[in-house]
């Protein structure tokens, strides 16, 4: 039961709070390779990076539905304290470590805790009305958006004065989201006082019913598929930058805000007009080679100069998962669409569990002769797609 709140600093409260929490995920890409370097004295951090990835992602993939049942019984600003407070401490277990071990179990706390942004859409679910939901929701991914842009180009600046200070910086942002919503963040929920359903806190659950809905598994492949290939730029491309052109921590970080700038615009100006005009079908399929077209370049790219260039083509490649979001809304009957977004919640878990393992054990084997093939590896799992976009069904929503 949601209680009434009719003013907007809720809503403004919880909108900082995601801005500051996208700056503090931002700040530690163009620096994390640096740091895990200095801490085991070797230039082969790409399968570390990728473990951390992994674990992150593994204890995600496993305490989410806790901390969202959670919430729903004790209520939503319990649950966003302490995953805030989770957060704050990995960044101080990352800017204080001395052993490889305290970057894991930091890792490890994050992983565990990261309920805040699904806690913080369940806010916004439970003080919007339902006409204004959409457009609140629309807002709360463009204030990810803007925190993201401006973390990884905070984060280069700090980290070329002192290794340890986007980490730093990072713990004080979550400090500060805290205390926000500590003390000016209201309940929105009256707690419950049902039991929480232990069975439905399996994580594995909701992929059973994908394996035996007829016509559902080429979907949630692809959703697997395409967070695949997301997971490897956030995997791979600050040892990329570092390897193929050199890059310090400030042009890192800028290269990761121009493809946030970029794909900021591309998804929120271009998918609609695509599906109008090409149908959800080879609006997916444009995307793919817009994808592919970018990461080509960049695999064979000799200067810096070449990715900012090819940025407006590369990131065609997110006018495709809207149109694959709309399309999936339609393979299953209305009664069933919160099982469905469980089962592509979890699909792209796992992708975000096994990915980066693959990926960054890829990286390791070919950086010392060629650091961009790491791109080619992406284009083929991009391929391995076009024949399931191609078998897609493309008719009336099914019926329950």
């Amino acid at each position: 039961m949601t209680t009434p709140l009719t003013t907007k600093k809720p809503l403004i409260v919880i909108f900082a709070a995601i801005i500051l929490d996208a700056v503090g995920i931002g700040l530690i890409f163009p620096i994390l390779p640096s740091l895990l370097k200095e801490l085991t004295q070797t230039g082969g951090v790409a399968p570390l990076i990728g473990t951390m990835t992994a674990l992150y992602a593994v204890m995600q993939f496993v305490f989410a539905p806790v901390l969202g049942a959670l919430s729903d019984r004790i209520g939503r600003r319990p649950v966003l304290l302490l995953s805030l407070a989770g957060a704050a401490i990995n960044y101080l277990f990352l800017a204080f470590a001395s052993n490889l071990w305290m970057l894991f179990a930091g890792r490890a706390i994050a992983g565990l805790t990261s309920a805040n942004l699904a806690v913080a859409t369940a806010y916004i679910t439970d003080i919007s009305p339902e006409e204004k939901r959409a457009r609140r929701f629309g807002l709360f991914n463009a204030m990810f958006g803007i925190g993201f842009i401006v973390g990884p180009v905070l984060g280069g600046i700090l980290g070329d004065h002192g290794l340890r200070l986007p980490f730093i910086a990072a713990a004080v942002l979550n400090a500060c989201n805290l205390l926000l919503a500590l003390f000016v963040l209201p309940e929105s929920r009256i707690p419950g006082r049902q039991k929480i359903d232990l069975a439905a806190l399996n994580p594995i659950r909701p992929l059973r019913w994908a394996f035996s809905a007829k016509g559902l598994m080429p979907i949630v492949v692809l959703f697997i598929t395409f967070s695949a290939t997301g997971e490897a730029y956030s995997t791979c491309w600050a040892l990329w930058g570092s390897d193929a052109f050199h890059w310090n921590g400030l042009w890192i970080g800028l290269s990761l805000g121009a493809f946030g700038v970029c794909q900021a615009l591309a998804q929120a100006f271009l998918p609609g007009p695509a599906v109008r005009r090409l149908g959800e079908r080879a609006t997916i399929l444009t995307g793919v080679a817009g994808a592919c077209v970018g990461l080509v370049v960049m695999a064979f790219a000799t200067e810096g100069w070449m990715i900012f260039a090819i940025m407006p083509v590369f990131v065609l490649g997110g006018i495709g998962a809207p149109a694959l979001q709309s399309l999936a809304t339609r393979q299953v009957a209305e009664t069933q669409q919160g099982q469905f977004q469980g089962v592509l919640a979890s699909a792209v878990s796992l992708a975000s569990i096994v990915s980066p393992l693959a990926f960054s054990s890829f990286y390791f084997v070919f950086r010392q002769e060629w650091p961009g093939a790491i791109w080619l590896s992406v284009v083929a799992v991009y391929l391995v797609a076009v024949p399931l976009v191609l078998s897609l069904r493309f008719g009336r929503r099914a019926e329950g």
